[in-house]
C-alpha cells in the first residue's frame, strides 16, 4: 500500500469521540407555593415587597411553581401570565411541582417542566428490591475541606455532612444533605438538609451569612436577630420555623 492511500484511508477514518457528554447535577431550587386560587394586584404587591426586602434571597435561584394547595388554579392563561410576571422580575421560573390537574403539553408550551419532590418519588413497594438493596448499602459520604471556601465556590456533599475547615467567603454556598460545620465565619449561604432531612443543623463559629436553610425552610440576613450575628451559633429546625442558638 503506498504512503499517499494509506494517508486517504487515515483521512477517512470515522471520528469516534463523541462530542458531548451526559453528567449528573445537583440543583437547589427555591419553591414559590401559590396559595390564592387567583393571582391580582395584591399578590403582585406582596410579591415584589418581598423582593425589595430580600434581594440577594432570588439572586440566580432556579424558581418552581408548587400549586399543591390550589388544585382549582387550571386556567392555562393564567398560570402563563404568572410566569411571564415572575419572569419580567428577574425570576428564573423553569418548573412546576402539584400541577398534575394541569395538561403537562400546556406547561412546557410555557416553558416548565414537571419537578417531582421527595415526597412525590416512587414509594418503597415501588421500588425494585435490588434499588432498596443498593440504597441501604450506600455509606454517608461526609465531606472536609480543610481551606477557606472561596467567593463564587459551591461545594456540595450530597450524601451527608460537609465540614469546612476555615471560612466561607460572601458569594459562596454550602450544600448537604446533612449537617453543616464552619470552622470560621460562615459568609454566602448554607443550606443543610437539603434531601428533606428536618433534623439537619449548621453549626459555625461566626455567623455573618446572607441566607441559611434547613430542609428548604429559608432564613435571610436582614430576618436575623441582631444579638446572635457574628456569634458561635447553630441553627436548626422545629415547627416549621428556623432557631438560631448562640453557643457557649
Amino acid at each position: 500500500m503506498s504512503a499517499r492511500n494509506a494517508h486517504d484511508r487515515g483521512a477517512s477514518a470515522p471520528v469516534t469521540v463523541r462530542p458531548f457528554q451526559i453528567r449528573g447535577r445537583f440543583l437547589t431550587a427555591l419553591a414559590l407555593r401559590i396559595q390564592c386560587n387567583a393571582v391580582d394586584a395584591g399578590f403582585y404587591k406582596a410579591l415584589d415587597d418581598q423582593l425589595r426586602a430580600t434581594p440577594q434571597f432570588f439572586i440566580d435561584a432556579p424558581l418552581v411553581l408548587d400549586f399543591g394547595e390550589v388544585p382549582d388554579f387550571i386556567d392555562v392563561d393564567q398560570v402563563r401570565d404568572l410566569v411571564d410576571n415572575l419572569r419580567r422580575r428577574k425570576l428564573l421560573v423553569f418548573g412546576v411541582q402539584n400541577a398534575d390537574h394541569v395538561m403537562m403539553d400546556a406547561l412546557q408550551a410555557i416553558g416548565l417542566i414537571p419537578i417531582h419532590s421527595k415526597s412525590d418519588a416512587p414509594g418503597p413497594d415501588e421500588k425494585s428490591n435490588r434499588t432498596r438493596q443498593i440504597e441501604k448499602l450506600l455509606p454517608p459520604d461526609n465531606k472536609i475541606i480543610s481551606a477557606p471556601v472561596r467567593s463564587g465556590q459551591m461545594v456540595v456533599a450530597e450524601r451527608g455532612d460537609l465540614t469546612i475547615i476555615g471560612s466561607v467567603a460572601a458569594g459562596a454556598e454550602l450544600i448537604a444533605s446533612g449537617n453543616i460545620h464552619v470552622y470560621g465565619t460562615l459568609r454566602g449561604r448554607a443550606m443543610a438538609g437539603v434531601q428533606g432531612d428536618q433534623n439537619a443543623r449548621i453549626f459555625c463559629q461566626k455567623l455573618d451569612a446572607e441566607l441559611v436553610a434547613i430542609a428548604g425552610l429559608y432564613q435571610t440576613s436582614e430576618t436575623f436577630e441582631h444579638p446572635l450575628q457574628n456569634r458561635c451559633m447553630q441553627i436548626f429546625r422545629y415547627d416549621e420555623r428556623l432557631f438560631m442558638e448562640a453557643l457557649a
